[in-house]
């Protein structure tokens, strides 16, 4: 953690991952992030993975660094104490985080007749208001129909990673940023609209995917092969299995100086007119023909072999492995590297958690903070961010409207 953006106050009120992540990314560079839970818990507080306890590693691990401040939402006072406390004031505060219904009691004109400059950030689904999740806008975008080998045929694959609830995490901590710095040269307020479906189409489109099927067809199944310059897994002489890529000239000599495969390259090279070193493009187009040099190169050497030859020669490659292996290692391809305390979280389990994965090099990294515990902030959140004396949160208390 750092922090670079402490004296900031943000007031989230979300579930799953897109918007949690948000908050969690202004969390971990230190600003204030206040999350609103329903008493009890909202819809993700027990999704899985959980504990042998049924507490969930994956809410613990969204909501490290945040404070938590439990109201019920059921009720017309509850509700207006949310719409309260997002709309707080202060010059670093007004910074609004949900995935609720843009037409509900959190909607941004509701929260704007209370504080006419708040930035609200709404990550939604679909742009016209309907449910989606990462799932569901990948399949629509056909990226599970790209996924996987040529044998599959039709037959979707979906991914274990939710891209787009990552990406909509990080996009919109930025454009939250970016509206507060409009807002303190400006004075101005902001609604922010992110559906991640919008997100995704913005997405290929960057990338030049869509243009390319536009242009042309849509790109066709490929396994392992990596689109458009050398890349595969191959696999090693005693049966580990490496990722190797070659996208830069540099790259691609480091390749063929750990391998000794030069005389074999320059020899295919003259056989087809080509300069593999100056296009990339033409590695894929011949991919075939160079994967069979390749394949025998890599099965002649063990797994710690060709690790030394790989990294000497600076080539670009990585081992696969699970998780827990990931998890156990302690080389650079590992799981705990860097930027991990071993903290005790609410759960009551001891275990690595993630800071910020930016490194500010002339900062002190902090300690990473737990997960809260639900409603553990809430008499100090309503004493600080709207000033209520020792009686009225008791009240509120007896009237069983925060816990």
């Amino acid at each position: 953690m750092h922090d670079v953006l402490a004296g900031l106050r943000v007031v989230e009120a979300a579930s799953f991952i897109a918007a949690p992540s948000a908050g969690l990314h202004l969390a971990q560079l230190g600003a204030e992030v206040i999350r609103i839970d329903p008493i009890g818990g909202g819809p993700d507080y027990h999704r899985w993975p959980l504990t042998a306890a049924g507490a969930s590693l994956y809410w613990e691990g969204l909501n490290k660094g945040k404070k938590s401040i439990a109201i019920d939402l059921g009720r017309p006072e509850g509700r207006a104490l949310v719409q309260r406390l997002a709309a707080a004031a202060g010059d670093n505060a007004g910074l609004f985080i949900t995935n609720f219904p843009a037409d509900g009691f959190l909607a941004h004109a509701n929260l704007a007749a209370l504080r006419p400059d708040i930035i609200t950030l709404r990550i939604m689904g679909w742009s016209d208001g309907a449910p989606a999740v990462d799932y569901t806008v990948n399949a629509a975008m056909g990226i599970p129909v790209m996924t996987g080998p040529p044998s599959l045929g039709d037959a979707p694959v979906n991914s274990v990673l939710p891209t787009w609830d990552l990406l909509a995490g990080a996009y919109g901590a930025f454009t939250l940023l970016a509206a507060a710095r409009r807002r303190s040269a400006t004075g101005a307020g902001a609604e922010i609209k992110l559906p991640l479906g919008d997100l995704a189409a913005a997405t290929l489109g960057h990338l030049g995917q869509l243009a390319e099927v536009l242009s042309g067809s849509d790109r066709p199944r490929l396994g392992n092969d990596l689109f458009g310059a050398f890349g595969r897994d191959f696999v090693t002489g005693d049966g580990h299995r490496i990722m190797v890529v070659a996208i830069t000239a540099r790259q691609w000599s480091a390749l063929l100086a750990a391998l000794g495969l030069a005389p074999a390259i320059a020899a295919l090279e003259a056989e087809l007119g080509v300069s593999f070193a100056s296009d990339e493009g033409l590695r894929y187009r011949h991919r075939a023909r160079l994967f069979a040099i390749f394949a025998p190169a890599f099965a002649a050497h063990s797994l710690t072999g060709l690790a030394l030859l790989l990294n000497s020669a600076g080539a670009t490659w990585a081992p696969y492995r699970t998780v827990a292996e990931a998890a156990a290692a302690r080389d650079r391809f590992g799981l705990g590297v860097a930027g991990m305390d071993t903290i005790m979280q609410p759960s009551g389990h001891r275990y690595p958690a993630p800071g910020a994965a930016a490194e500010f090099a002339a900062l002190p990294r902090l300690p990473v903070a737990p997960a809260p515990r639900l409603g553990q902030h809430t008499d100090e959140t309503l004493a600080s961010v709207l000033g209520m004396a020792e009686h009225e949160v008791a009240r509120l208390h007896d009237q069983g409207m925060v816990a």
